[in-house]
């Protein structure tokens, strides 16, 4: 899943080298963090959220396949 999530952002961002994913494995969940240049969290987010959303939407339907859940969130910069 980190690789499709890496595949899925690299190519949306400004700066991609800045993309970061820090990847929690629990019992039932996979839970990530995206960090990134701080004017890319805009894009990644995406209008309304929806870009964010179906990122979501991809990840728990991998997930799902195994049982498993997947819980995405984007860590904005501290300024």
């Amino acid at each position: 899943m980190r690789d499709l999530l890496f595949s899925i952002l690299r190519p949306l961002v400004q700066a991609p080298e800045a993309v970061t994913l820090t990847e929690i494995e629990g019992e039932n969940t996979s839970y990530f963090e995206i960090r990134c240049h701080p004017d890319d969290v805009g894009i990644i987010i995406g209008k309304n959220g929806k870009t964010i959303s179906a990122i979501r939407v991809l990840l728990n339907a991998l997930a799902g396949r195994d049982e498993r859940q997947a819980v995405v969130e984007v860590i904005e910069p501290s300024t």
